[in-house]
């Protein structure tokens, strides 16, 4: 019986490298599945390095005003208040899979596929995961600046059950926000599913004569109080008692009560030292290829007096 003559799916024109094509491809899913499941990457500060370990950013408080004499000499009085946050670059996070050449060629259906983009997601959910950690963390913080504002915790135990409930704690967090002078653009909440359709079935954020918006068909919240709601999975929900190895940055903490996050873009930041890349190498030795998903960030507080925990307890 003669040999089967396959049709190498990663060959360019049926000549040179079988997996030439691969690589390619399974790059752009990792990108395409990351892009598809982010929710945080545009809710925030982010910052891109080209070497270092960690970047700065400066804190500047407000000035006054004072009314002025005629004659007299103006000598620069208002002395500004300036501060600091930095954040770190944590340790090269990874996602890596291997795939071998005779469990591919046995396999009736493509597997690269399925792992890009499971690789891009687990990226994703990490990266989601603790930057809402962080932003949790800020709304506990205090003030960057001495005299300025720190974060802020509303605790009441029917956020976790009412709907109306919870959109009270909402316009409460805006009216927070606005006591602080933090911009009405670029506020955003973050809610599990739970809560999410919990709020979804409040038919009174849909109503046109009150401004509402949505699609109550479809499950669909845009806004609530000018702050555009967000769900996602990746909200904490547990108490995360110690530091994850490899990370440089505080992430952890006791989340069990934490219902929402409501936050503006300038609560935290990101610094990014490598941004998504997809390595391949066919290695001979163990006959198989080994597909690599990566980055190298960091997350951080930035301003603490943009960040509203609503909390049940």
């Amino acid at each position: 019986m003669s040999n089967a003559t396959p049709s190498r799916l990663g060959q360019i024109n049926q000549s040179g490298d079988e997996k030439a094509l691969f690589l390619k491809v399974y790059a752009g899913e990792v990108l395409t599945a990351f892009s598809e499941t982010n929710v945080m990457m545009d809710k925030q500060i982010v910052r891109t390095i080209t070497s270092g370990k960690s970047a700065q950013f400066p804190a500047t408080w407000k000035a006054d005003a004072a009314y002025h004499t005629p004659g007299n000499e103006l000598l620069g009085s208002q002395k500004v208040k300036h501060a600091e946050r930095i954040i770190h670059i944590d340790d090269l996070l990874v996602s890596d899979t291997f795939i071998a050449n005779i469990d591919e060629a046995m396999n009736h259906y493509d597997v690269r596929s399925i792992y890009s983009v499971e690789q891009g997601r687990a990226l994703s959910r990490k990266f989601d995961k603790q930057c809402l950690q962080v932003g949790v963390l800020a709304a506990r913080a205090a003030a960057t600046i001495t005299g300025g504002f720190g974060g802020t915790k509303l605790i009441n135990a029917a956020f976790d059950t009412d709907a109306d409930t919870l959109v009270a704690g909402i316009f409460n967090a805006a009216q927070v926000m606005d006591e602080k002078d933090i911009p009405e653009d670029e506020r955003y909440c973050f809610v599990r599913p739970k809560h999410y359709y919990m709020l979804a079935q409040l038919t009174k954020i849909y109503n046109k004569d009150w401004g509402g918006m949505g699609v109550y068909a479809e499950g669909k919240i845009i806004k609530v109080a000018n702050v555009q709601i967000v769900k996602t999975n990746n909200l904490p929900n547990t108490n995360i008692a110690s530091a994850e190895t490899g990370t440089n940055n505080t992430y952890h903490g006791d989340f069990s009560n934490t219902v929402g996050l409501v936050m503006h873009k300038s609560a935290i930041g990101t610094v990014k030292l490598l941004d998504l890349a997809v390595e391949s190498e066919y290695q001979i030795t163990r006959q198989g290829t080994l597909m690599v998903s990566k980055f190298a960030v960091g997350h951080g507080i930035l301003r603490p007096e943009s960040a509203v925990e609503l909390a049940k307890a």
